[in-house]
């Protein structure tokens, strides 16, 4: 028998129990994406400690992306029907093993290893968390719009992923052992996390009959076949903008722009997804279709912005594109998951999500890889101009399926 028949959530109910475990699982939510972020600032020390180049830098990376991708295809989406808690706490005991595999050792084997394993931590909480935010919210708050939903969800994983490279810029600027210290305090809140998510309510019933594993499917069959395709493309392009200021953008600041600290490294990654967050706040009453339309506009504004700050070498034009393409990909992935979220039977939400977030993590491998094979034959400027021009390209074709669907 299918997933659709078997799997369903559990039978709402108004209580204060599902109140604080919606702010809860928010908690631990944020915890395991700001953590996914914490090397960012600190690619630059790797760098002057052993030697990586832009390219290895971009290799680690990806490593985190692959074992996100990985994750969301075999596992991403069963939770459907073994539950949420029982995904998400497994989940963030391998985002635990990668902050011990950090604090043991700096070589780059172990690097790839700790972000593989980060990322595939990261592949289970996401759909998991977003859809176990919507049970909640729906069993608090019963025919209430999904708009906290929406607002909490988002803001817990575009504020977390900034959230990390603040704390990690500034405790590796004015603290000891900067390739150590921050590792340390994640792996205590991430502690914090397992517990929230234990003390939460469960909001999926498991089936009778447990269905035939399979691995995650990519399929548009979700209500709405042009709205879904809509909205992993617009993922897409939104978390490629993310790939790119939490890979190489702190190493060009440092380099090109000739500005090493490594809290401002952390500051500006933190302004580009706060801008995100904030902005997903904001709009959080506009129409769906205003929604993405204003984010696709925003994120192209910076694109042209950004270029021009570095083909100029000006760092504040580079922050001000960053925040405005920032503030573009947040309203995008917000639009993004409100309208997966709606399309969706209760039943097929976790795959629905596990297939958005899928595809948008490509929107991290692909890009960042691509800018790390480019700058061994090109110089950053004149690659970062391309990966705008084809983000560009790609933006308009997401608003062209936004107004067919």
């Amino acid at each position: 028998m299918s997933q659709t028949i078997l799997s369903r959530p559990a039978r709402p109910a108004t209580s204060s129990r599902h109140g604080r475990g919606f702010w809860l699982v928010a908690f631990a939510f944020g915890v395991a994406m700001a953590f996914s972020t914490v090397p960012t600032p600190l690619y630059p020390l790797y760098m002057a400690r052993d030697g990586f180049s832009t390219f290895m830098v971009t290799v680690v990376f990806a490593a985190y992306a692959v074992g996100v991708v990985i994750s969301l295809l075999l596992a991403g989406h069963v939770s459907d029907w073994v539950g949420r808690r029982r995904v998400l706490v497994p989940a963030l005991g391998l985002e635990l093993v990668a902050a011990v595999l950090f604090l043991v050792s700096t070589d780059l084997t172990v690097l790839l290893v700790a972000r593989l394993v980060t990322g595939l931590g990261v592949g289970l909480i996401t759909a998991t968390a977003t859809a176990h935010l919507a049970e909640l919210h729906a069993a608090h708050r019963p025919g209430a719009s999904g708009q906290r939903f929406e607002m909490v969800s988002t803001a817990a994983n575009i504020g977390g992923l900034g959230f990390g490279p603040l704390v990690a810029g500034f405790l590796a600027q004015w603290v000891d052992s900067p390739l150590r210290t921050p590792y340390l305090v994640f792996a205590g809140l991430l502690v914090l996390a397992v517990a929230a998510v234990l003390a939460a309510p469960e909001t999926v019933t498991p089936p009778a009959e447990k269905p035939v594993y399979r691995p995650q499917r990519i399929s548009a069959d979700h209500g709405d076949p042009a709205g879904y395709v809509a909205a992993t493309a617009a993922a897409f392009s939104g978390f490629s903008i993310f790939g790119l200021f939490t890979s190489v953008a702190p190493g060009f600041v440092a380099g090109t722009l000739h500005h090493p600290s490594r809290a401002l490294a952390g500051v500006i990654v933190f302004a580009v997804f706060g801008a995100a967050a904030a902005a997903q706040s904001l709009t959080a009453k506009l129409p769906a279709r205003v929604k993405m339309t204003t984010g696709l506009l925003a994120e192209a504004l910076g694109l042209v912005v950004l270029v021009v700050g570095v083909r100029t070498e000006a760092l504040a034009a580079f922050l001000v594109g960053g925040v405005l393409a920032g503030i573009g990909a947040g309203v995008i992935f917000k639009a993004a998951i409100g309208r997966v979220v709606a399309m969706a039977a209760p039943a097929r939400r976790g795959e629905a999500l596990a297939g958005l977030f899928l595809i948008g993590y490509l929107g991290l491998i692909v890009p960042a890889l691509g800018i790390g094979v480019a700058v061994r034959s090109f110089d950053t400027a004149t690659v970062l101009t391309g990966f705008a021009g084809v983000l560009l390209a790609l933006l308009a074709g997401v608003g062209v399926l936004n107004r067919r669907s």
